[in-house]
């Protein structure tokens, strides 16, 4: 009876020892795959600004070869349709101003690190088509029409006058379109600014709420490219 007792005693301790030991694991796991998450969300954010600078170059590098902006691709095709991806022809003016980053005119990565688009505004004076005598189809003295702003109800500007504006719609993904051409839904408050198809952006640190990550085409910056390839006077 002694033996069973403190057999008895042993397989209890053994038992409470083994729960501690399981609560301690999963504590464990539990951080281990929180900070695994919170890297690969860092590593995701890192390429798509790192993509977003590939395309601010390659707009750029457009411009200074063909004389104008790229007008934007269709949202709304499928990756499957033979048009999608491809600029737009001028004049790409009125609801033609938005769409997606024309991936397959530049020659770039369709998607962002979470599989959506990127949504594209360009400003018609900037992507109007080049006359036959010209060398640009605008001038030094063209201004854009995007403005972005430090939140949705801000009335102070961060940027004005764009030419252009990039936005990626981050890991949270309100709003983006996908290769399909669906829209997702969801965006609401700032994202909602950045996906409403009109000419103000928001641009701000990441929050619960927002992950947007933006970048736009200085009019001083354009300008002054296109004057160094002999585009402008």
């Amino acid at each position: 009876m002694q033996r069973a007792r403190h057999s008895h005693r042993i397989q209890g301790f053994s038992l409470v020892e083994l729960t501690i030991v399981l609560v301690i694991v999963g504590l464990l796991t539990g951080g281990l795959l929180l900070g695994i998450a919170a890297q690969r969300n860092a590593a995701e954010t890192s390429e798509a600004r790192r993509q977003l600078e590939n395309i601010h170059e390659a707009l750029i590098g457009y411009a200074m070869a063909n004389g104008r902006l790229p007008c934007p691709a269709s949202a709304t095709l499928p990756d499957s349709d033979a048009n999608a991806g491809i600029a737009a022809t001028p004049p790409c003016d009125n609801a033609a101003q938005h769409g997606v980053v024309p991936w397959v005119t530049l020659g770039l990565p369709q998607t962002d690190p979470w599989g959506n688009r990127f949504t594209y505004t360009a400003s018609s004076a900037f992507t109007a088509a080049k006359p036959s005598e010209a060398l640009a189809s605008f001038t030094l003295s063209s201004t854009g029409n995007a403005n972005v702003k430090g939140s949705a109800i801000s009335t102070a500007n961060i940027a004005s006058e764009l030419p252009a504006v990039v936005v990626s719609h981050g890991g949270r993904s309100a709003g983006a379109y996908q290769t399909s051409g669906a829209k997702l839904p969801g965006a609401a408050g700032d994202e909602a600014e950045n996906a409403d198809a009109d000419l103000t952006f928001v641009s701000h640190t990441p929050s619960d709420s927002f992950d947007d990550l933006l970048v736009w085409i200085s009019p001083s910056i354009l300008k002054s490219k296109m004057v160094a390839a002999g585009r402008l006077p």
